[in-house]
C-alpha cells in the first residue's frame, strides 16, 4: 500500500474500482456517468488535485487552470486525476482572520482524502494558509503528497516604482493618515499593487511558505518563485502531475519526505530569505501531525544566528520576480550548503544537494554572498522571560536595530478595537520610547490569532518622524509587515498568562539579543493581579468557533487543536450500505 516505502502492486483505490459485485458497480458506474471510460478504471492509481480556488481567494483564482496542467501530468504518467475541492481561505476578505479556519481546512483535507479512492494527492495552494492547511491535512494521512504553489503575482507598479503586496500598504496608510499622499493617488496605488493572479509578491507568508514547500522537499524546484502568469509555473504544475504518479507507485509518503532534516533545512532556509514569523507555528503544527521531534528552541537554536540573504521585501528591496530571475531559492540555498542536511529527500526523486550542484545566482543584488547580506542576523530570535514563559518571536532583519535592546514605559491596549479607536488620540500620552502592547490578540482571545501585531504608530509620532517603536502582543503579523515588533506571547491574554496582568505604565524590557523578554512588576504585585483577573467571555458560544476555542493549543505548539496531534493514516472506511 502507499506510504509503505515499497512499490505497489494494488493501490488502496482498488478497494473502490476493482471490487466485484455490487460495490465496484457503484463506484464505478457513477464515476463513468462523468464520462470516464473503463481503461482509467484498470488499477492505475487514483491522484486527488486537491483545489483551494475560490474567487472570495483573488490569490487563489488561476488555481483552476492550475488544475488542468496537474491532470495532464497524472494522464501522461499513467495515473487517474480526479480534483476535489476544500474550503479556501482568502486573507483579503476573510474576518475575523483566516488563522481561525486553518485548522478546519486541514480537517477537511484530511477527511476528504480518508473516505475517498485516493492513492495520492497533489496539493493547489496560494494564499497563505492554504499551504499549511493543505499539508496538514495530507500529513495526518501520510499519503503521496507534492505541494504547487500558484506563485507570486507580478509586481506592482506605481509612479515609476514597485510596489509590494503589505510592505508598501503600510507605508501608503501612513502617508494618507498624515496628509502626505492624497486621496487620488491612494485610490491610483490601490489599482496598481495587485495586478494579476498569484499571492503577495512580497516575501510574506505565501511567498515563505511556497519556497518552504521547496526546503522541505514535498514541491519541485522553483515552487516559490516563478511567477503566476509565468508558462513555467503551468509546466512545473504538469511535472508534478507526472511525479506524484511514481512517488505512489513506490510508495513514498510524506512523512519519507518531510523528516527532521527536512525541518532544519527549512529554518534554516526561513533565515536567509527573511521569511515570515508565520512560518514558526505553521511548521510546528505540521511537526505535530508527522510526529517529528521538532519545537520552539529549535526555531532559536538552528536560525537564531543566520545572515538574511535576500534583499527582498519587507527585509529588502526587491520582489519576487528578480528572486526568480537572480536563480530562486536553488541558487540561495547553493550561498549556504554548510549550513543544510544536503542528502536530505525530495519528492523529484534525489537530495535535496543535487538541486544545487548546477543552481546559478544571475543577481548579487538580489541573492547577497554571505560576506555582503541584508541583514546581519536574519532568521527568528525566540523570547523568553516573566512576559513570556511559553516563548515569543521576533524577526530581527524587519526591525530596528537600535531598537532589539530596549526598555521603556508600556502603553497597554485591552482589544485591537481599543487600539483603533485610541491610537490617533492626539492627547494619547505616548512617546518615541514607549512600548505599545496589544492584549487579546491570541488563539483563544481573538479567537484565532489574527495579524494585528504590527500595530499603527500613532499619527503624533509620525507627525514627528517616528519610523518605529516596540510593540508586544500574543498575535500575529503579516509576513510583508516589518518593524520591532514582538508576537505569539504565549501563554496568551485569554488564557491568563502575564500578559493578561500588564498595565499601562509598567517598565519592560527586551533585550533580543539576550533572548529576553521581562516585566518590571513585582511578585507580590502581579500575584494581587492574578487574583483579581477574570477571563473574558468566550467569542463564540455554538459551532467551529466554539470548537476551536475550547481545543486549540497555544502558539508555541503550533495553534493546532489538540485531537489533531499525530496521524491517523488512511484506513479503507467500512462500506456505506
Amino acid at each position: 500500500m502507499a506510504g509503505s516505502g515499497r512499490k505497489s502492486t494494488a493501490f488502496r483505490s482498488a478497494e473502490w474500482f476493482a471490487s466485484s459485485g455490487k460495490y465496484g458497480f457503484v463506484a464505478r458506474s457513477w464515476m463513468k456517468s462523468q464520462g470516464f471510460g473503463p481503461e482509467l478504471f484498470d488499477g492505475r492509481p487514483v491522484i486527488g488535485i486537491c483545489n483551494t480556488w475560490s474567487e472570495l481567494t483573488p490569490c487563489n483564482r488561476h488555481l483552476r487552470e492550475l488544475a488542468g496542467h496537474v491532470k495532464r501530468g497524472v494522464l501522461l504518467a499513467g495515473g487517474f486525476p480526479l480534483e476535489f475541492p476544500v474550503m479556501s481561505l482568502g486573507e483579503p476578505l476573510m474576518r475575523p482572520t483566516t488563522m481561525l479556519f486553518r485548522n478546519l481546512v486541514s480537517m477537511d483535507v484530511e477527511e476528504t482524502i480518508r473516505a475517498n479512492p485516493i492513492d495520492g494527492v497533489v496539493l493547489l495552494a496560494g494564499c497563505d494558509k492554504t499551504t499549511p492547511a493543505l499539508l496538514m491535512g495530507a500529513a495526518s494521512c501520510d499519503i503521496p503528497t507534492i505541494l504547487v504553489s500558484g506563485g507570486p503575482m507580478l509586481n506592482g507598479r506605481f509612479q515609476g516604482r514597485d510596489l509590494g503586496s503589505g510592505t508598501d500598504i503600510f507605508r501608503f496608510d501612513d502617508d494618507f493618515r498624515t496628509g502626505k499622499l492624497s486621496k487620488d493617488d491612494y485610490a491610483a496605488a490601490e489599482a496598481a499593487m495587485s495586478r494579476s493572479a498569484g499571492s503577495c509578491q512580497t516575501m510574506g507568508t505565501a511567498s515563505t511558505m511556497a519556497t518552504l514547500g521547496e526546503a522541505l522537499g514535498i514541491a519541485l524546484p522553483m515552487n516559490g518563485s516563478i511567477p503566476a502568469p509565468d508558462s513555467r509555473r503551468q509546466v512545473l504544475a504538469e511535472q508534478s502531475g507526472k511525479r506524484i504518479v511514481d512517488l505512489v507507485q513506490n510508495g513514498h509518503a510524506i512523512s519519507s519526505i518531510i523528516t527532521r532534516q527536512a525541518f532544519e533545512n527549512a529554518v534554516v532556509v526561513n533565515g536567509v530569505i527573511g521569511g515570515s514569523t508565520n512560518a514558526v507555528i505553521h511548521l510546528l503544527a505540521l511537526a505535530g501531525r508527522l510526529g517529528v521531534p521538532f519545537d520552539l528552541n529549535d526555531w532559536d537554536t538552528l536560525g537564531r544566528d543566520l545572515p538574511c540573504l535576500l534583499d527582498l521585501k519587507p527585509s529588502g528591496r526587491f520582489l519576487m520576480e528578480e528572486f526568480f530571475h537572480a536563480g530562486g531559492l536553488p541558487a540561495l540555498m547553493a550561498r549556504i550548503p554548510d549550513r543544510l542536511h544536503l542528502d536530505a529527500p525530495t519528492v523529484d526523486g534525489v537530495p535535496i544537494g543535487d538541486r544545487l550542484a548546477h543552481a546559478q545566482c544571475y543577481n548579487d543584488e538580489v541573492i547577497r554572498p554571505v560576506d555582503n547580506p541584508v541583514a546581519s542576523q536574519g532568521g527568528i530570535i525566540v523570547l523568553r522571560g516573566n512576559l513570556a514563559p511559553g516563548g515569543a518571536v521576533i524577526k530581527p532583519s524587519a526591525a530596528s536595530p537600535d531598537l532589539m535592546v530596549h526598555r521603556g514605559r508600556a502603553l497597554v491596549f485591552e482589544t485591537a478595537d481599543d487600539f483603533r479607536a485610541g491610537i490617533d488620540d492626539p492627547d494619547l500620552d505616548v512617546d518615541a520610547t514607549t512600548i505599545l502592547v496589544l492584549k487579546n490578540a491570541g488563539p483563544v482571545g481573538y479567537p484565532g490569532m489574527p495579524e494585528v501585531g504590527n500595530l499603527a504608530l500613532p499619527k503624533k509620532l509620525l507627525q514627528q518622524g517616528v519610523t518605529d517603536m516596540v510593540r508586544i502582543s500574543d498575535g500575529r503579523m503579516s509576513g510583508t509587515a516589518f518593524g520591532t515588533v514582538v508576537l505569539h506571547v504565549t501563554p496568551e491574554t485569554a488564557v491568563g498568562g502575564p500578559l493578561a496582568h500588564l498595565k499601562t505604565g509598567d517598565i519592560v524590557r527586551l533585550d533580543a539579543q539576550s533572548g529576553t523578554l521581562d516585566h518590571e512588576v513585582p511578585d507580590d504585585e502581579m500575584a494581587r493581579r492574578r487574583t483579581a483577573w477574570t477571563p473574558p467571555e468566550p467569542a463564540y458560544d455554538r459551532g467551529y468557533g466554539r470548537m476551536f476555542i475550547n481545543s486549540v493549543l497555544q502558539a508555541d505548539q503550533g495553534v493546532d487543536f489538540d485531537f489533531l496531534i499525530g496521524s491517523s493514516g488512511t484506513p479503507v472506511s467500512k462500506l456505506p450500505f
